[in-house]
């Protein structure tokens, strides 16, 4: 179990009515949990925002993992958005299990620490967006499609790259960028912005 450190300098609170914004460009996640003692973390290619009041989203966990035993023995789970600077800890804990391999978030140098009010869910350091959800137990979508629903309990951004509701990736170092996940070990990170109209 890793030692969780204090909050990161630049972890600002996100209205929760904006916290979809942090997953809408779909980019690829760490899916954190804890229970009974235990702490673990997976990489997750397929999660998506579901509605916005109260705020929900979903993410795929497959059976083999030992995060979905934590997250359904919890109740709870968080996505952290993964910046490019944590492409190669994003890749390790997505390919090892802690089934067969325990000491993962060493191996790979995964930090944690906790939001205020949420000291029972680890959170990865280093990330650019933590959302913390309450799961929303539907047995037979995690039974048949390995699929998870959450409700977003709380929100926090990197304010480097987001702030007032909205990304800001084109002033911000590369290794700030986002995550999308392709296969074989292939990333690709956030792009240039292009705004057409006024935006929402």
């Amino acid at each position: 179990m890793t030692t969780p450190a204090p909050e990161p300098r630049f972890f600002q609170p996100v209205p929760l009515d904006k916290a979809y914004r942090l997953i809408n460009h779909g980019p690829t996640v760490l899916v954190s949990s804890a229970h009974a003692g235990e702490v673990n973390v997976m990489s997750a290619a397929w999660a998506c925002a579901l509605d916005f009041s109260p705020p929900k989203v979903t993410v795929v966990i497959d059976k083999a993992t030992r995060t979905r035993a934590l997250v359904e023995g919890s109740g709870t789970f968080a996505l952290c958005v993964p910046s490019a600077g944590l492409a190669a800890l994003t890749l390790g804990v997505g390919t090892d299990s802690a089934l067969t391999v325990p000491d993962k978030l060493a191996r790979h140098g995964v930090k944690t620490f906790h939001a205020p009010g949420h000291e029972a869910l680890p959170l990865v350091e280093g990330c650019v967006a933590w959302l913390v959800c309450r799961l929303m137990p539907e047995p037979h979508n995690q039974a048949a499609y390995d699929l998870f629903i959450g409700e977003v309990v709380g929100a926090w951004a990197d304010d480097r790259v987001f702030r007032a509701g909205r990304w800001h990736f084109d002033g911000a170092p590369d290794h700030l960028r986002t995550l999308h996940y392709v296969a074989g070990g292939q990333f690709y990170a956030t792009g240039a912005s292009l705004q057409v109209g006024g935006g929402g």
